[in-house]
């Protein structure tokens, strides 16, 4: 073909309409004949023009301001002021010891949520090295990033495609897209126009960069490159998506600056009320640092990424790999589960799980490339040994085949063609293995498979003198060439086509993947096949049915997602008919569940896409792009989405997500970098202990939000009210940096070890408009910060007035109020809604250790003499103990009361 006088360039023709104009088009308009391919010179001015064939390194966040965003939080900010507090206080210890919680959490932070941007170096590995291509006329290997639009390229099996091109003349070509497309076997191709609105997974017309030729020959001419590719539009989907806050970081940010503001709010107050008294400045500023100190949660931060951290650790052992820490608790108020199908939800094994043979229908069990399993008519097992019709269209699966099948490493593993290896193993099933038929039936020649014919067929020696050809393909161009159907017993029996051809319907509606076996015999002497031998006169053997089929731990995993309230949707590129399939096999619906394709999907506005998404079950013919527009739909309803995935054209809707979930074993490295966490063992019901794990991290993180703010807020109403009264402080600055630094590390942090409690799994997701306290915890919040406030002018009122007692006893009794105040509370807080004998004092002997350990601490700071003299403490005698431990009975007595009462008017409600 002569090139056009003007040659034009990939930018004449729109990049998403290659496949709906014919060789001749295009090629014209880039310029190119496939005889001679582009000059030296041409391709020069063409990269030029279009650059390198590769894609685009995005300039990432600098590793420095990555670190210095982790300051760049309310809480942080409070934490930060505590320390000048400290500093104006000259206390340089206690300085120390805050910002030191701060630059670790900075540092754990950093190294939890940083990611080096390796997605698009992924996304470069996946382009081949070194391709084929025709140039001047003369066939040569160059390297890939040399490529420019108009090259023609020559591909054969087992080459990576090195760019999108649009094939011009082919031979048995087929190409695993199963990363880009979602697709469970690789995709036929062939060189026709398709219309211009064919879906990206139904393109046959075209060869993608970065996906693999598994078996056939091919020319194609370059139409994009690099950026342009649909691999590279991936790799802009990425970079051009958020990665969103968790509802847990906006959670905390949310109290942080509300706590922020408050704690403002009060010292300004105190300092404006101690001017207008006309008290010195230096004083009344000394005094309210000392209110700012007494109500910032020191501890809140460290908790946190402490509580996180162990979740993480306990995700680990279940399998699941947390690559960003917020993200733990994210799956704990996840709504939604968006899950791709391939791999995800099934074990990407083609599996033959029916045969139609002899007018019966005959089932075989196990899933996936191990083989083994059994053959079954309506539950009884059926023997092939016993079944000659089922022995034969077995052979003739395994004769026609040109895959193999190998354990390793415990895993079984095929070479070749998925489609082949279904029909491999199920032979190898009946104990038909192809060492041993292989000498029994010497093959002499084949025709192998090609698009335009829709079979392949092999010609074989047989037992007898014989010779027999097999042939396996699409049963819309054998079935009429049969004359007859084998029988039970393997003779021969008219052939009934209206009943064959309702099997087959009855098998595709399942979602199985329908290849028609048939035999013919010729003369023994025949030593070469061709395509007038199968042309008439064919023996039906039988039909074969496959499916990728879904993974067994998944339908109790789907059903335990929605006893939790958790949504779980199917999103992928396979055909809408395997897809529902696959749903209703899983749980995911009956047969009147809502299906859309990616054609569907084109016509609804983006105004009504949410509603339609929150309704619809499953997704199929999905583009990478529509899998990012459903997870933003959803989240615009206010869902937290999950979403699942373990190909390249998961990646951008994995980064997008709430939480993006890849699978460890199949999942491509670009997944893995845009995934928030990674399954290694590549179960989906792993996303279920994930989900409990994380929602045990968020009830844990609460109980510690309520335990530690009654200590904060009772602190600063003790200081607020002494102020107000211009009375002696009860506690100094520095004795209230002990109380908050020490509690929350003894006592508080315990909290984090506490088991789930037993209707975890039971509960709705927490919707993430709702604060962390609710108003029952915060009415809670008051009662106790209350009972610190009444207690502690209490003991402090009656130590002032016994005999001999000193400034210092009663500051002493005080701080050792407010601390065993927070152990009793420790206790009630290890179960927010019910009692906590109802779960065992024992369930959780961190608590206790705690306690004890917080205990011994203020005996020291009592008694010992370094201590007092530190802290400002004085011993206590019997009487002091005796009055601390009467208010602390009555705090942790008035807490279960009204857990109590609360309990009961909620049973009543229901």
């Amino acid at each position: 073909m002569e090139p056009s006088s003007k040659p034009a360039t990939s930018s004449a023709i729109a990049s998403d309409s290659f496949h709906h104009l014919d060789v001749g088009t295009v090629l014209n308009q880039l310029g190119v004949s496939l005889d001679q391919g582009l000059t030296d010179a041409e391709v020069a001015r063409r990269q030029e023009r279009f650059g390198l064939n590769r894609m685009t390194r995005r300039r990432g966040t600098p590793a420095w301001m990555k670190f210095l965003l982790q300051f760049h939080q309310p809480l942080v900010y409070l934490l930060l002021i505590a320390t000048l507090v400290s500093l104006a206080l000259r206390e340089w210890v206690d300085a120390t010891v805050i910002f030191a919680v701060i630059l670790i959490n900075s540092i754990v932070g950093y190294l939890q949520e940083s990611k080096a941007e390796k997605e698009i170096e992924s996304l470069n590995k996946m382009v081949a090295e070194e391709t084929t291509v025709l140039r001047g006329g003369i066939r040569r290997g160059v390297s890939a990033e040399s490529l420019v639009p108009g090259d023609v390229v020559l591909l054969q099996g087992g080459d990576r495609v090195p760019a999108d091109l649009r094939l011009c003349t082919l031979k048995n070509l087929q190409i695993e897209e199963a990363a880009l497309t979602g697709e469970s076997v690789p995709a036929g191709k062939m060189i026709d126009a398709l219309p211009l609105d064919t879906t990206l997974a139904d393109r046959r017309n075209l060869a993608f960069g970065g996906t693999l030729v598994t078996s056939g020959q091919a020319e194609g001419v370059v139409v994009v490159t690099g950026d342009a590719t649909e691999t590279g539009r991936i790799a802009r989907l990425m970079s051009e998506t958020i990665d969103l806050s968790t509802p847990l970081t906006r959670n905390i940010a949310q109290l942080s600056r509300w706590l922020m503001f408050a704690i403002l709010a009060l010292s300004a107050a105190i300092f404006a009320l101690g001017i207008w008294r006309g008290e010195p400045v230096a004083e009344v500023f000394m005094s309210t640092v000392a209110l700012a100190v007494g109500a910032i949660p020191e501890g809140l931060p460290a908790a946190v990424t402490i509580v996180l951290a162990i979740g993480v650790s306990r995700m680990a052992r279940r399998s699941a790999v947390i690559r960003k820490l917020p993200a733990v608790e994210t799956l704990g108020s996840t709504s939604i589960i968006c899950s791709d199908k391939t791999g995800t939800l099934t074990q990407n094994q083609m599996t033959v799980v029916q045969i139609y043979v002899a007018d019966q229908m005959i089932d075989v069990t196990g899933a996936g490339y191990e083989p083994v399993g059994q053959f079954e008519q309506n539950g009884s097992k059926v023997e092939p040994a016993d079944h000659p019709a089922l022995t034969e269209v077995l052979r003739a699966g395994l004769l026609c085949n040109e895959s193999s099948l190998y354990e390793e490493e415990g895993r079984w593993n095929i070479q070749g063609d998925p489609t082949e290896a279904a029909l491999l193993v199920a032979a190898h099933k009946a104990g038909l293995h192809e060492e041993l038929t292989s000498c029994a039936w010497p093959r002499r020649d084949k025709i192998p498979f090609e698009s335009e014919y829709m079979y392949q067929a092999v010609l074989h020696e047989a037992p007898g003198d014989r010779q027999v050809v097999y042939i396996v393909g699409a049963m819309e161009r054998l079935l009429g060439r049969c004359t007859a159907a084998i029988d039970a017993l393997g003779g021969e029996s008219p052939v009934d086509m209206p009943r064959i051809e309702a099997a087959a319907e009855a098998m595709a509606e399942n979602g199985l993947r329908v290849l028609m076996l048939g035999k013919v015999e010729v003369e023994t002497d025949q030593s070469q096949l061709e395509h007038e031998d199968v042309a008439a006169n064919l023996t039906f053997l039988g039909l074969q049915g496959m499916i990728d089929p879904p993974r067994p731990e998944v339908i109790a995993a789907i059903a335990d997602c929605r006893k939790a309230g958790i949504q779980v949707k199917m999103i992928t590129g396979d055909h809408v008919g395997t897809a529902r399939s696959i749903a209703r096999m899983i749980g995911l619906g009956d047969a009147q569940l809502q299906s859309l394709t990616g054609r569907d999907l084109e016509q609804i506005p983006a105004e009504d896409l949410p509603v339609v998404a929150e309704k619809t079950t499953v997704f199929a013919r999905v583009a990478p792009e529509q899998k990012l527009r459903l997870v933003e739909a959803l989240q615009s309803r206010g869902h937290v989405v999950a979403m699942t995935g373990d190909g390249v054209n998961d990646a951008p809707a994995l980064k997008q997500a709430d939480i993006g979930i890849a699978m460890g074993i199949t999942g491509t490295d670009v997944a893995k970098g845009a995934a928030a966490m990674v399954l290694t063992d590549d179960n989906f019901a792993t996303i279920k202990a994930a989900v409990e794990e994380g929602r045990g991290v968020f009830d844990n993180l609460v109980k510690f939000i309520v335990w530690t703010l009654p200590t904060n807020i009772g602190e600063a109403g003790v200081l607020f009210v002494a102020i107000l009264l211009a009375t002696e402080l009860p506690v100094l600055p520095v004795q209230i940096l002990w109380i908050n630094m020490a509690s929350s590390v003894l006592l508080g942090l315990m909290l984090v070890f506490e088991p789930h409690e037993r209707d975890l799994m039971l509960r709705p997701p927490r919707n993430p408009r709702e604060p962390i306290l609710s108003f029952p915890l915060i009415m809670r919040t008051g009662l106790v910060s209350l009972i610190i406030l009444i207690g502690s002018f209490w003991v402090f009122d009656q130590e002032m007035r016994a005999d001999g007692h000193t400034l210092d006893q009663a500051r002493t009794a005080v701080i050792n109020v407010i601390v065993m105040v927070e152990c009793a509370y420790l206790l009630n807080c290890r179960c927010l809604t019910r009692s906590v004998f109802s779960i065992g004092l024992f369930t959780n002997m961190y608590v206790l250790y705690g306690i004890a350990a917080m205990i011994g601490a203020q005996l020291l700071m009592t008694y010992l003499p370094l201590m007092q003299k530190l802290f400002h403490t004085a011993p206590l005698d019997l009487g002091s103990w005796l009055r601390i431990l009467l208010v602390t009975v009555v705090a942790f007595i008035a807490v279960e009361f009204e857990k109590w009462v609360r309990f009961h008017k909620q049973v009543a409600a229901t």
